[in-house]
């Protein structure tokens, strides 16, 4: 895949980590790799490559952002607001600057996993996990498995000429070791094991294995597993304690990498939901092809925590059970926490994909809800045609949660069209004065002077069609009651119930202070 551009960076790392400060030729110039500036040093000739300006003020980068012009460099960066602009205009170099208390050394991380955080590339950590592997094969003497702490194998020797049994067998064809009770009390006795720890084979068909777990920092990472046909090298033990502490750095790398492109992805889904980002960009790095596709924003929010903390983390709980569902139905994923909402964008290609979103929704407002001990409610929006609508319908989404109970607590925003319009409605006539005062303000004052239930049996004639009898059962007294009050509405507050707007108006201001 090609490398990507600055644009890309910068489209990536959301505006506000890094901020482009000149592009005198654009910012289409690939980036190859991160480098750190060294004043002791020769500056290398590394076309594409982006200089971080270690130990370089602003004001005083002129020189060096010619030095980086002439050896290639695609950009440089500077610690602080005040960048150069000027300089690097002259220089034909793009510059971008960055906060003034960042550290250099987390600037050239974010950077560096940027860059390596393409959709559809192969993470290193994983092809370096194999090499160690065969690494530890070779100087152990045995067939390796590197697993995570749920029997999950991540890599696997490949060495030739040595011995493997059937659990081996089985478990690389499936990437999980075969689960039986024998191998879960060899499993309690290597984790709580200081060392490399020899155990016995399971049965006949196996072979005994030699095993140490991976640890940092007191926190359990996974496990190393060599089979040991009795031919493994004389300092077995020693070689696979040292295979363990490597695994230690690749794993927590790995970690680290994943966290980075889930922050780095997040940040960009906010920018498509408040249609900031660029769709054609946002769908490459979201990995949603051409980003022209259809697709739905679904928003969960929990609705029972209470405390500030409660709700943090509450909602953080909810965003990692949204996720797991959303990546187990599509695989690689958006989700996003925003105001303690939890917002998914939902692909749908074709009208099967469309109709399964609702059967989504509702196991995760279900099986949430009984995780988090508390009700979850769930509203989709729209389905919109590619990334560039997705906007209006977290929009839609954000209407549909309003409309939301105890006893409807998931719906589509075709559910609740009507109360959705009138929701939107209400948002665009707040504080127009055509809605202010009025028939109804008049009827709602004179009710709280007087004591009169004149509003309430306006409206229930108007939501039974102007029927009296129907008034009458909604508000449970005689139609005589209602003919009376309607009678005295229209001669002490002036409501003239016989011109069709004046009731449009009515009912409208009725409703819209409702949905306030």
């Amino acid at each position: 895949m090609d490398a990507p551009t600055l644009g890309d960076l910068l489209d990536v790392l959301g505006g506000s980590s890094v901020r482009a400060v000149a592009s005198p030729g654009g910012l289409g110039a690939r980036v190859g790799e991160i480098l750190l500036y060294d004043a002791d040093a020769v500056l290398p000739h590394a076309p594409g490559a982006v200089l971080l300006a270690v130990g370089v003020r602003p004001p005083a980068a002129g020189p060096l952002l010619h030095a980086a012009a002439a050896a290639g460099m695609a950009a440089v960066v500077v610690r602080g607001a005040d960048g150069p602009a000027e300089a690097a205009g002259r220089a034909g170099i793009a510059l971008l600057a960055v906060d003034e208390d960042a550290a250099w050394h987390r600037v050239h991380l974010l950077l560096s996993s940027a860059v390596g955080a393409r959709p559809g590339g192969t993470p290193s950590a994983a092809g370096d996990l194999f090499a160690l592997a065969d690494a530890v094969a070779a100087a152990v003497g045995g067939a390796t498995a590197i697993e995570d702490p749920r029997q999950r194998i991540l890599a696997y020797s490949t060495v030739s000429g040595q011995t493997v049994d059937e659990d081996r067998r089985q478990g690389i064809l499936g990437l999980q070791v075969p689960d039986s009770p024998e191998n879960a009390e060899q499993y309690r006795a290597m984790f709580a094991a200081p060392a490399p720890l020899r155990l016995p084979a399971l049965d006949d068909d196996n072979l005994p294995r030699i095993a140490v777990a991976v640890r940092a920092g007191g926190e359990t990472l996974g496990s190393i597993w060599v089979v040991d046909d009795g031919t493994l090298a004389p300092g077995a033990e020693d070689a696979l304690a040292q295979g363990a502490s490597t695994a230690a750095l690749l794993l927590l790398r790995a970690r680290a990498a994943q966290e980075l492109a889930r922050h780095l992805g997040g940040d960009l889904l906010r920018r498509v939901l408040d249609g900031t980002a660029d769709p054609a960009t946002a769908a490459h790095r979201l990995g949603l092809g051409a980003g022209t596709d259809p697709v739905r924003v679904a928003a969960f929010v929990p609705a029972g925590a209470s405390t500030a903390p409660d709700v943090e983390q509450t909602a953080l709980r909810l965003l990692d059970l949204v996720r797991l569902s959303c990546e187990a139905r599509y695989g690689r994923h958006a989700c996003v926490l925003v105001d303690g909402v939890v917002y998914a964008l939902l692909p749908a290609v074709g009208e099967r994909g469309a109709a399964r979103h609702r059967q989504l929704a509702q196991d995760i407002v279900d099986r949430a809800g009984q995780a988090l001990r508390m009700p979850v409610r769930g509203g989709l929006g729209a389905l919109v045609a590619g990334l560039a609508r997705v906007a209006d319908s977290r929009d839609d989404a954000d209407l549909v949660l309003r409309c939301l109970d105890a006893q409807r607590p998931l719906a589509l925003v075709e559910d609740v069209r009507a109360r959705v319009a009138l929701l939107r409605l209400g948002e665009l006539t707040s504080g127009q004065r055509q809605f202010e005062g009025g028939a109804w303000a008049r009827a709602v004052a004179h009710d709280a002077t007087h004591g009169t239930e004149y509003a309430r049996t306006v409206l229930a004639w108007l939501d039974a069609g102007c029927d009296m009898a129907g008034a009458a059962e909604r508000l449970a007294v005689h139609p005589n009651t209602c003919r009376y009050r309607l009678r005295q509405a229209r001669e002490q507050v002036g409501l003239d119930l016989d011109d069709p707007d004046e009731r449009l108006m009515l009912w409208l201001s009725a409703r819209l202070e409702g949905t306030a």
